[in-house]
């Protein structure tokens, strides 16, 4: 059977769309900022700039859902408890934390094999600027889903209500 997708998990539930709209806004401004980096033919750079990337947009993506630390905190206890559950049953260690370079770097080991191809085509002239690029924004783009689809997932076993959007959405 197939996993089911991060729009089928929120089961037409309108606040949980609206939450993973948001989230998928900020992951693909993240992701082509990753891709102007990538196309920047210094090794290493792009590695930094997707780091830096990712340390800022997965705790945005937490606050979309309510699974910041400070909103945890700000959880009753039963509740909080419930939500702590719940990540541990989707094995996700980047939710509910706070985001630090180590955590990132064990998140991007993930997508490894796709930074070390993207390392390799940057010394190939023009074309591996652009496979670079191509590669940072996938690379970005996948773990940013990933971890949008974790978030839905916790939500939704933890029955957790999501928060009221911020004033500038």
């Amino acid at each position: 059977m197939a996993t089911p997708t991060t729009l089928q998990l929120a089961d037409g539930d309108p606040a949980m769309l609206a939450a993973i709209e948001r989230a998928r806004k900020l992951l693909n401004r993240r992701a082509l900022a990753g891709a102007a980096a990538g196309a920047v033919p210094i090794p290493g750079l792009d590695w930094l700039v997707d780091a830096a990337l990712l340390s800022k947009l997965l705790p945005a993506i937490n606050e979309e859902f309510g699974l910041s630390p400070e909103q945890l905190d700000r959880l009753p206890p039963r509740k909080r408890e419930q939500v702590q559950k719940a990540i541990s049953v989707v094995g996700s260690m980047l939710i509910g934390k706070f985001i630090t370079r180590d955590l990132v770097i064990r998140m991007a080991a993930a997508a490894g094999k796709r930074l070390t191809a993207k390392q390799a085509a940057k010394f190939v002239p023009l074309a591996g600027q652009v496979i670079s690029a191509a590669i940072s924004y996938s690379a970005i783009r996948y773990l940013g889903e990933l971890h949008i689809r974790d978030c839905v997932q916790v939500c939704k076993t933890a029955k957790l209500r999501l928060p009221a959007p911020t004033a500038g959405d």
